[in-house]
C-alpha cells in the first residue's frame, strides 16, 4: 500500500499528508500486529521514547489526513530492514516475510514484487 485518499476525490485535487515509511511501521506493529510499545520498539531497533515520538507522529498524521480530507502518501523516512517486503500485482496483498518468496500467500499469484529499497 502507497497511500490513501478520501473516496471520490481525485488525487490531483488533494493535498498530501506524509506518513513516513517508520511511522507507517509503528501503527503496524501495535494498532494491526498488536504489540505493546516495548515490543513494537525492540522489533524496530529503537528505543521505547522514540518509538513513542514516531507513534505519536503517525497518529497525528492520519488524524488530520481524515479530518482536512487529505491524501495520505506512505514513503520516505530513515530505516533498514531484514524482512523482505512484497506487494502482490493481482490482489494488492502487502506481505513481510523472512525469505523471499514467489507466490501471493493470498491469491497464490506469482506476479509479486519487492517493496524492498535497493
Amino acid at each position: 500500500m502507497e497511500g490513501f485518499k478520501p473516496f471520490g476525490v481525485p488525487l490531483k485535487n488533494l493535498e498530501p499528508s506524509i506518513l513516513l515509511v517508520e511511522e507507517y511501521e509503528a501503527i503496524r506493529l501495535v494498532d494491526y500486529e498488536n504489540l505493546i510499545q516495548e515490543e513494537a520498539a525492540e522489533r524496530m531497533q529503537i528505543s521505547r521514547p522514540t518509538f513513542t515520538r514516531i507513534y505519536d507522529r503517525a497518529r497525528k498524521t492520519i488524524a488530520a489526513a481524515f479530518v482536512e480530507g487529505k491524501a495520505i502518501l506512505i514513503q520516505g523516512g530513515s530505516y533498514s530492514t531484514d524482512d523482505y517486503w512484497f506487494r502482490c500485482n493481482n490482489c494488492k496483498e502487502v506481505m513481510i516475510t523472512l525469505k523471499p518468496i514467489n507466490n501471493c500467500r493470498r491469491c497464490h499469484s506469482d506476479n509479486i514484487i519487492s517493496l524492498n529499497p535497493d
